[in-house]
């Protein structure tokens, strides 16, 4: 009976690791792996002893969907932008409009929360823009997840959403720092707060020289 137990216990132990070994296979901190555990985007358990013991069909999840990401340079900047959008044709607009903007930027695209969530924790952008409405993890739920962590504190948050304050409202509500733009996307509304964002980062950098 023991012994059952005990391969039992080893076959389980296979499928699942630790938080620091799911971070250092997939590269990023171990802040931001936890940050993915807190959100749902890695599956895991508790221990008794209070460890996480990660799923390593989840790790093997964000491993293909990174394969999977396209991402779109647009200058050597590091400036960098992520639209989080499910609307395909939408996405192509927010693509077509940035570019022409001339601005030293990166921009990166997502379709759902699940994957915005990823991008982020790889990326961390200086400025998140993204719709409420998403498969699975949706754009309320990512917000919510990313305000709880200090780590995304200076983060800009917009939200470009077809739905109203009262429905917004209706479903909890979003953080007070988030600026919310009712569809369709005000896009010379968003170039000037690039553009504003670019400008303070640049006035930080030369008061530091």
């Amino acid at each position: 009976m023991f012994w059952k137990q005990q391969v039992i216990m080893s076959s389980k132990d296979s499928e699942f690791c630790s938080t620091r070994e799911a971070a250092a296979r997939l590269g990023v901190s171990l802040r931001t792996a936890q940050l993915w555990v807190e959100s749902g985007v890695l599956r895991a358990w508790k221990t008794a002893g209070g460890h996480r013991r990660i799923l390593k069909r989840s790790v093997d999840t964000i491993l293909e969907e990174r394969q999977r990401a396209i991402e779109y340079p647009m200058a050597t900047g590091e400036f960098r932008i992520l639209v989080v959008e499910d609307d395909l044709d939408l996405l192509k607009l927010y693509r077509l409009h940035i570019t022409g903007w001339g601005l030293p930027v990166m921009l990166t695209t997502a379709t759902n929360g699940f994957e915005g969530l990823i991008r982020i924790g790889e990326a961390k952008p200086d400025i998140l823009v993204a719709d409420l409405n998403m498969p699975g993890i949706d754009g309320f739920r990512m917000i919510r997840t990313l305000s709880a962590n200090p780590d995304f504190r200076d983060m800009d948050i917009v939200v470009v959403t077809a739905l109203g304050k009262n429905e917004i409202a209706d479903r909890g509500g979003l953080p007070k720092n988030v600026r919310i733009f009712v569809k369709p996307a005000p896009f010379s509304t968003l170039e000037e707060l690039v553009r504003d964002s670019i400008g303070r980062r640049s006035s930080t950098a030369e008061k530091r020289v």
